[in-house]
């Protein structure tokens, strides 16, 4: 099949080429490989085609199709560097408990030539929690988050909380040590002496979506909504719900009272989750440093401003 990847992958792919060469180099090898892997993976599971999902994720081309027998579903492609095969752990794990359903074979063994390949149930890609009132949206998504936070398994192949902010906190010190400005480097501390603090006794270890969003929560059919586009770790639930609190986060930012209503969001969700205000107020300044570093480090001059100035409320 003939096509173009969409223009928002083409971007994130271009900010993972300004990570170094060795990012540069996997981006251009799986973009050159790309049509061919689809080629390869429709033929080898007798799929067909109907059309490349646009404005489609951030990590990964994402294709509707429909299998042999007609069923419709979803072609994920995905680079090694956005974990695919973590994800498919994961969603074999949940096996359609809060999120989509895993297809076909389990293994990229099975199709040889297509790792990085995910045959997924489909949803309804253009209808996501996002497109609801933000209170219902929030409601929904916490809700579709809870069936999420199972037990990981024994043989777990996750990498944990501290691993992976392990990795985000040493990014964020050669960040500080750098060019950031005095407030930035006041951010910085301030999240890592919060990191330090949450892991010296996290209360509990889950699977965690890792990613989790509004806009990663789409209608479906079996359930109104089902999660989509995990990066699994393992963990405690604070974490996983931190990202969700800065949702909208534009609008937030825009709103006189943008400090207030985080707070108010802060307690509603942790209250109705059932987890630690502190230990939730925490892990969403973590994260929202962490993002907010990464994105004036690629270039994202916008985004790292809006979450910046959210992270000073917190």
């Amino acid at each position: 099949m003939a096509f173009e990847p969409p223009s928002r992958l083409l971007r994130a792919l271009g900010e993972t080429r300004r990570s170094g060469p060795e990012g540069a180099d996997e981006a251009d090898a799986w973009l050159e490989d790309l049509p061919g892997l689809v080629r390869r993976t429709v033929v080898a599971r007798e799929l067909t085609v109907e059309r490349v999902q646009a404005p489609g994720g951030r990590s990964s081309l994402v294709v509707l199709v429909r299998r042999a027998d007609g069923t419709p579903a979803v072609l994920k492609l995905a680079p090694g560097r956005a974990r695919p095969e973590s994800e498919r752990a994961a969603l074999a794990h949940w096996d359609g408990r809060g999120a989509v359903r895993l297809l076909g074979p389990g293994d990229p063994q099975d199709t040889p030539g297509t790792d990085g390949v995910l045959l997924l149930e489909r949803l309804h890609p253009d209808v996501s929690v996002r497109s609801l009132p933000e209170a219902k949206a929030l409601l929904e998504a916490a809700g579709t988050l809870r069936r999420l936070w199972v037990e990981p398994p024994a043989d777990t192949v996750f990498e944990t909380v501290a691993e992976r902010t392990g990795r985000q906190a040493e990014a964020m010190r050669a960040t500080a040590a750098g060019e950031a400005g005095a407030g930035v480097r006041d951010l910085v501390g301030a999240a890592l002496a919060a990191r330090d603090e949450l892991l010296a006794e996290p209360p509990e270890t889950r699977l965690l979506h890792g990613t989790f969003r509004q806009s990663k929560v789409l209608a479906a059919e079996r359930l109104p909504w089902l999660a989509v586009g995990p990066d699994p770790v393992v963990g405690e639930c604070a974490f996983d719900l931190a990202r969700l609190v800065r949702d909208r986060v534009e609008d937030l930012i825009a709103s006189p009272s943008g400090a207030s209503i985080t707070r108010r969001r802060i307690k509603r969700l942790a209250e109705s989750l059932d987890v630690d205000q502190a230990r939730l107020r925490g892990w969403t300044l973590f994260r929202a440093v962490e993002s907010g570093v990464r994105a004036g480090r690629v270039g994202r001059a916008q985004d790292a401003e809006l979450l910046l100035e959210f992270a000073g409320w917190l």
